[in-house]
Order: structure tokens, then sequence, then C-alpha cells
């Protein structure tokens, strides 16, 4: 595995030997003198691995490992110290410094070579994984800038509040060519009807007879679907001051009178336009939490919610001494129905257990796909009896019917189900879920088709 090693060290002789040896191993050797040297090439060029040495003139391998830890450009880059200092305080300073690994000197060739490719073959692996990531960024953009692109302006839905209903008529005349408009002359119901109606902009006039238009700004986003909703004054000259207050508050645009057409028409395609591109980000985003959360071919959650969640349940469970039950299930017999159907089927039979899992929990217990045919689910404020009958009623639901997953003739499926509680101050998520395992292992061991319940 070639890599790029930087060798820091001022001493022109340690350099040379260091640089000898990995070039003999068909490595690509840069070379510095000095902590600033190295920082520089690091921003400069790919480091795969730093070979640092600790004490250096001006800037210390110490406070040159610190630099490169708190870059993100540099962070991921390992740093293999090189060190006469024996003592445990000085490796504790480097490892807090950041530092992934020590060589002594006088540095041993075998020890060198361990440390420089394993600490690599970790730098390759990263550097996979950022990429993925970058990857994932650029996918995300480029989603975000065809959005962007394709979101349409036109056929807006459009609210104008004006007690002068002849101007309001003639500024909804300019935009029903385009787009869907109410008005409203009694700004009191602006409340209402903004909550009643899927409004993407409101034009509100700043001569409203008896009423504070800032005022009404404020009541239309404390409707909970309106608290993004665009809105434009439309304002006089003298309104000015009173405009600047509104812009402070969080209104979006303003436009003067006299309205001209093509200049109302452009402003309300940008607020639509902009509220449209918003709406698509929230949703992408909201997808995007909800994939790190779920498992994508059942929709339940993933291990790793429910590992995280399960914590914050055990720690409050403590605190109000209620029971906390958890239950893994299995599909019996799952690798023949793959090995018999193909793994379309097995897919298929695993979302309809997902279904009937889901359907026969309580409300509050929450299921999760543990990995491949194995689930887990957790029983809040649930006792042994209670636990015992909801794993029942799973078990009969999952076996009563067989599965329809496009064959001929459905499928006949059991789980089997081992179960544990809470018990002990001590137990970990981990230890809960291993007797729950254990509790299941118990269930197959004696027929599957069952419950075992597995007690601290």
């Amino acid at each position: 595995m070639t890599a790029r090693v930087l060798i820091v060290d001022d001493i022109p002789t340690n350099v040379k030997l260091l640089e000898a040896r990995l070039l003999a191993e068909y490595y690509d050797v840069v070379t510095a003198n000095s902590g600033a040297k190295a920082l520089s090439i690091c921003q400069e060029q790919d480091i795969d691995i730093v070979l640092l040495d600790v004490m250096m003139p001006e800037m210390d391998g110490f406070e040159v490992c610190r630099r490169l830890k708190a870059d993100p450009k540099t962070q991921h880059v390992p740093v293999l110290m090189i060190t006469a200092l024996d003592q445990t305080s000085d490796r504790v300073q480097g490892l807090d410094a950041g530092a992934d690994d020590f060589l002594s000197k006088p540095v041993d060739d075998t020890q060198l070579l361990a440390r420089v490719k394993s600490l690599v073959r970790l730098k390759s692996l990263t550097d996979e994984l950022r990429a993925r990531a970058q990857t994932s960024q650029q996918i995300a953009a480029e989603d975000a800038l065809q959005a962007m692109n394709s979101i349409s302006a036109k056929d807006g839905s459009i609210l104008i509040v004006d007690t002068d209903r002849r101007h309001a008529e003639r500024i909804a005349g300019y935009l029903q060519v385009e787009h869907r408009v109410d008005i409203l002359t009694e700004p009191m119901d602006a409340v209402f009807q903004v909550a009643g109606g899927s409004y993407e902009l409101a034009l509100v006039s700043m001569s409203l007879k008896d009423f504070d238009p800032l005022r009404v700004c404020s009541q239309i986003r404390t409707v909970d679907q309106a608290r993004g909703l665009p809105i434009i004054l439309m304002a006089d000259e003298a309104d000015k001051p009173k405009v600047v207050r509104g812009l402070d508050l969080g209104i979006n645009d303003y436009i003067s009178r006299p309205v001209e057409r093509s200049e109302l028409m452009a402003r309300v395609r940008t607020q639509i336009r902009r509220q449209r591109y918003a709406d698509v980000l929230r949703d992408s985003v909201n997808s995007t939490i909800a994939l790190a959360i779920t498992d994508e071919l059942t929709g339940l959650y993933n291990r790793r919610y429910f590992d995280r969640h399960m914590s914050l349940v055990m720690a409050k469970s403590l605190e109000q001494e209620r029971d906390v039950a958890v239950m893994i299930l299995d599909i019996d017999h799952f690798k023949s129905v793959n090995d018999n159907y193909g793994h379309d089927v097995g897919d298929a039979v695993i979302r309809e257990f997902a279904a009937r899992l889901r359907r026969n929990l309580r409300g509050v217990d929450m299921a999760c796909r543990f990995g491949g045919e194995e689930f887990l689910v957790l029983m809040p404020d649930t006792d042994v009896r209670v636990a015992e009958l909801v794993a029942e009623r799973v078990r009969e639901a999952v076996a009563d019917r067989p599965f329809e997953v496009g064959l001929s003739r459905p499928i006949s499926i059991t789980i089997s189900i081992g179960m544990a509680l809470y018990e002990n101050m001590d137990d970990t998520p981990e230890v809960i879920i291993k007797r729950a395992d254990v509790a299941l292992y118990r269930a197959k061991h004696a027929g599957r088709n069952r419950v075992m319940v597995d007690a601290a």
C-alpha cells in the first residue's frame, strides 16, 4: 500500500534515515525541517501520514499536532510522533494534542513500518468515508439547485389584506392572470382567514383603517401554518419608517404606491418561488432525518435510534421507579424462505411481519429492526404480565394467518420471542438485550413459535 508520508524533523540526519527506510518500501516521502513548513505542506498537498519529531525549535511537535487536529482540512491525517522522551506525561501530552501513535528514538525499523502501514490503512478508510459524505453533500446540493430551477412561481395562493376594497380589487386584477387571489377587508379576521386557507403569500396594506398593519402581520404569524408565510407590505412614501420597523420584525418585502404592475408581479413571483423552495428543502431535510433513524425496508426505527432512545427510557424509569420490558423477535426458519423462494419474497415477508407487529403493539411501545429477520420492541412502564400479553398477541397475529407475498399459495410464518425486564440498577441496554436474546434462544430450543421470559 503506497502513501505520501511527511517527515518533520529539524535534524537532517534523522530525516535522511527515515526517508531511506520509507523509500525502500516505495512510499512517497515529503520532508519539512520546521513545524511551520509542515503545516504549510499539509495545506498544499494530500498527506497520508505525518511522522513528527517532538523536540523542535520555535514550534514543537505538540503544537504542530494540535494545529493539524484543529483544522478541518487536516484533522483526519494520522500523526505518528517520534520522540526521545520516555515519560508517561509526555505521551499524555501527545495524546491530548491529538497524536495517533508514538515511536521512541532510536526508531526500530519493524515498529516504524508496522505503525505506518496501520495508520495509512486507517487513513485510507477515513478518506473513503469522507468521500462518501462529500458525495452525499454534492448530491444534496445538486438536488437543491435542480429543485430551485424547476420550481414554478405561478398559480400561487395569495391573500390581500386591505380595508380599501377598490384598491384591493385593482391589485387583485394585476395578480389574477397568474394566481388565485382572496381579498380580506376586515383585518380583525386575518387570523381566521389564514388558518382556514393554504396561502403562499400575503399582501398587507399599510393604510388599514383603524388597524395597525404591523400588528395584523404579527397576528398572521401566530398561526402555525403561517409562521413562514411571506408578507409584502404595500406602503406610501410616508410609511417608510414603519416599513423599516416591519422589515426588522421579519416582514419579507415591501412595494411602494402607486403599485406598478410589473414590479408587483416580479416581487410576488420571487416570494412565492422562495416559499416553495423552502418547502422543498424542508421536506428534503425531514426525509433525510427519517432515513437516518428508520429502517428503509420496514419503516420501523433502526438500531441506532433504538439504542439511544432505550438509554433515555431506562434513565427515566430509574428516576420514576417504573418498569421497562424489552422483547426480541425472530422469524422462524427465515433462511429457508430466502432459499426456497428468493430474497424478494423474503423482503416481502419481513415487510408484512413489520406491519403486523406495528398493528399489534400498544401506542407506547417502540419497535425497531434489529437486523436481518430480528426485531426489538421497547415497552416502557410495562411489567412482565402485560409484556407477555402483548408478546402473545403479536405471536398469534403472525401464526394465525398465512402471509400473502405474491406466490400462488400463502406462506405460513411463525416467530419466537425472548423477553427481559429492567430489574437491576446496574443493568445497561446491552445487558438487557443480551438477556432477551438468551430467552429467545431458549424459545428456539424449545420448539419455536413461543414466548420465553428471562428474569434477572
